[in-house]
């Protein structure tokens, strides 16, 4: 079975083909092909890469988003990179889509119906939703009626328990769908069952919290493979400091900006959102390799923003394993806690008081997929390369197989 998977951002967009077998694999297998759009300034940066090797790139103006998907995943079949003799040999589209709403939890098939409650709930994540919506027209526009399958960031939180789930506000806004819907689902799920494989253990056995450190940042507790509390709240501007996100910030804040006259909601909808975190604090960057080079060249701001980064990690880490009563393992996943030693030996060097050591030569130089403690650390420390791709086609892969006599009965 040959599963494509789109994953659209608010400013880019992935894409990655899979072929799965009769049986799920233990560990995510090459891509046959992936690509990745970069859009600024009416521009499309792409580039491709296939399982041979290949790779191709290019820069393109375009005048839409579409024009510059539509180029993308015309390489699956066509150019030096193509993996397809026809893009006729997909078997099913899977997407990422960043927000369920109130209606959605599992993966569920796209139907007009559905397309349409996906949009219905674009307010709360607008940039994506618009985004991934319009990626499921483009598909069906190019490969006709081939299923797609919709697959949520924030389903995994969605059996969060009601203390964690609901804001202490009027009971009215939960009755009105505003609650606690976490994000980064998909990965932490994923990373929650590879941590299982790696300490070899029963996933309903362990207490884990891990943290998907990008761009964005989230925490999530779970609890015999559950997801019992996260950081990330009604929206993704919740929770930890992150590239330019705030994080959560007293709202009192943002009533006092308001009726000073300063910034209306739009205004602060742009500080928030684009304007803060990183960036906001050091004056120079989002991305934490720009931030640590710069502490290196004695920077203050870039110096007191990983500081605030790193406080907020840690608080956030102590948070939830007071909600889990202790841990097994503390995993770090995505970008940052994928590549950075620094900000996981900062977050863990007050930590010992859990029961977290870190092998300092095996957080310098890890490999993917593995422990960083030292031998006499009572929590196990895990490094796992965030794999969001491929947990959406696991995915369709088990909804179809179930669908399909024919894979039912394999």
């Amino acid at each position: 079975m040959k599963i494509l998977v789109l994953n659209s951002g608010s400013s880019s967009q992935k894409a990655c083909l899979y072929e799965i077998g009769s049986t799920l694999p233990d560990h995510p297998p090459t891509c046959l092909w992936e690509g990745k759009v970069e859009f600024g300034g009416g521009t499309a940066a792409i580039a491709v890469k296939n399982s041979r090797g290949v790779t191709q790139k290019e820069q393109i103006q375009i005048s839409s988003r579409e024009q510059a998907v539509r180029r993308l995943l015309n390489t699956l079949s066509d150019g030096r990179v193509r993996a397809l003799a026809s893009v006729s040999e997909i078997d099913v589209v899977g997407h990422r889509v960043v927000h369920g709403g109130p209606d959605f939890e599992e993966p569920v098939t796209v139907t007009p119906e559905v397309r349409s409650a996906i949009a219905s709930v674009s307010t709360l994540a607008p940039l994506h939703i618009r985004a991934e919506v319009e990626g499921m027209e483009i598909v069906e526009s190019i490969l006709g009626p081939v299923p797609q399958i919709a697959v949520f960031d924030t389903g995994f939180h969605r059996q969060m328990p009601l203390a964690a789930a609901i804001y202490p506000g009027p009971y009215e806004w939960f009755e009105n769908d505003i609650r606690r819907y976490g994000f980064h689902g998909i990965n932490h799920q994923y990373c929650a069952g590879r941590a299982a494989q790696l300490l070899n253990k029963d996933p309903a056995s362990l207490k884990l919290v891990t943290c998907h450190l990008g761009n964005g940042c989230s925490l999530a507790a779970i609890h015999e493979g559950r997801s019992v509390d996260t950081t990330m709240g009604f929206t993704p501007l919740d929770g930890l400091m992150m590239g330019t996100r705030s994080g959560s910030v007293d709202p009192g804040i943002l009533i006092y900006l308001m009726r000073q006259g300063q910034l209306d909601a739009e205004q602060l909808d742009q500080v928030l959102n684009q304007e803060s975190g990183l960036l906001g604090i050091s004056g120079l960057s989002s991305d934490m390799r720009e931030i640590l080079a710069a502490i290196q060249q004695g920077h203050e701001r870039a110096k007191l923003a990983f500081e605030i980064f790193v406080h907020r990690l840690r608080t956030a880490i102590g948070g939830m394993a007071a909600v889990l009563g202790g841990m097994d393992a503390l995993v770090f996943t995505a970008g940052v806690g994928e590549n950075s030693p620094d900000v996981r030996a900062a977050a863990c060097s007050t930590l010992g008081f859990l029961g977290i050591k870190l092998d300092r030569e095996l957080n310098a130089r890890p490999s993917l997929d593995a422990d960083i403690s030292s031998a006499d650390s009572r929590v196990r420390v895990l490094v796992i390369r965030a794999e969001e791709d491929w947990a959406i086609a696991t995915e369709c892969w088990k909804l179809t197989h179930v669908a399909s006599p024919v894979g039912a009965a394999g």
